[in-house]
């Protein structure tokens, strides 16, 4: 399952109405905002069709899966949107991660809790408000929201620069900052993060991670970040997009996937966007002096005009000194 999917679901008092484009959705936020009862409008649609006086309205079908029998519900279902309520505790175990690994279905999870176990971008996480609560006879509209924006501190000007991880992207920022006089340090992966800050203090620094993937670690990071103005964080979709919407590729076909890269990731092959774009570097530069691993660097990519045209790329953080 790809694509971008309009979903509206409304009953004579409540209208729901929002877009859901990569695999996994996380819907979070405090009691009595909506998000329990959009779950059950959705199973009442479900249960009774038209006689439950809810109405769906998506290119695809949405279903709620809940119960012990889940696992039983999801191998029947394909190419749908399921809806899953925090009541569910499967949703945080290894094996709910493994089974819907190459699922064809996209997952509209509703929780408060941070699910290590997926790979879920800081930019699909969303809170429910409404937007105006009429009396009588009109209709409460909801609407979901991003609880955390990416951009808010940017662009940001580090002393040190905290790398997510120690392969390809490291060595990219190891190199940029070393040159710039600055500390790049790599966290060895993304629960790392939030020990290895906690033992930097009163340092200027910038966290470089990967935003398709690092979801479940976003509480926690934000909290530090709002507390502490010396703590930022800069999170692209990966450090392989980076590559690619730097344009050091001459691809005509790059920039088009960028732009729309829900048409392109099927969701039974790519667990998170992230690993769809090392996939897209590795294929388009296979056959070229910029051939790509994200173990170790290809070295052409430090060369002075491939590296400034990358940094200079990256809008979010400004690595003079």
């Amino acid at each position: 399952m790809k694509g971008k999917h309009k979903v509206v679901i409304s009953n004579n008092r409540l209208h729901y109405e929002f877009e859901i484009k990569r695999n996994i959705t996380i819907i979070q936020g405090d009691s009595a905002t909506g998000k329990t009862t959009l779950i059950n409008m959705i199973r009442q649609e479900n249960e009774l069709g038209s006689s439950s006086g809810v109405n769906i309205s998506c290119d695809v079908p949405c279903v709620v899966v809940e119960g012990r029998n889940w696992k039983v519900f999801l191998q029947t279902i394909s190419n749908s949107i399921v809806f899953i309520d925090e009541g569910s505790a499967f949703i945080k175990t290894e094996e709910f991660a493994g089974v819907i690994r190459n699922s064809g279905n996209y997952y509209v999870l509703i929780t408060r809790e941070n699910l290590y176990n997926l790979p879920y971008s800081v930019e699909e996480i969303y809170g429910i408000h409404s937007s105006g609560k009429y009396h009588d006879t009109r209709k409460v509209y909801q609407q979901m929201y991003q609880i955390y924006s990416p951009a808010e501190k940017l662009p940001i000007k580090p002393e040190t620069v905290l790398v997510e991880d120690s392969n390809s992207g490291f060595d990219f920022f190891n190199a940029v900052c070393k040159q710039k006089g600055k500390d790049c340090i790599s966290a060895g992966g993304k629960s790392n993060i939030k020990r290895i800050l906690a033992e930097m203090q009163g340092k200027q620094v910038c966290v470089i991670a990967d935003g398709a993937a690092i979801g479940a670690e976003m509480r926690d990071l934000f909290i530090l970040a709002s507390k502490n103005l010396s703590i930022n964080l800069y999170l692209p979709e990966s450090f392989e997009w980076l590559i690619l919407n730097s344009n050091v590729i001459a691809d005509s076909e790059i920039r088009q996937i960028l732009d729309h890269a829900e048409d392109y990731v099927e969701s039974n092959q790519f667990f998170s966007w992230e690993r769809y774009f090392t996939k897209l570097l590795v294929d388009k530069t296979q056959n070229s002096y910029l051939k790509y691993q994200k173990t170790k660097l290809n070295e052409n990519y430090l060369r002075d005009k491939i590296k400034d045209q990358i940094t200079q790329n990256i809008k979010g953080v400004d690595f003079e000194i």
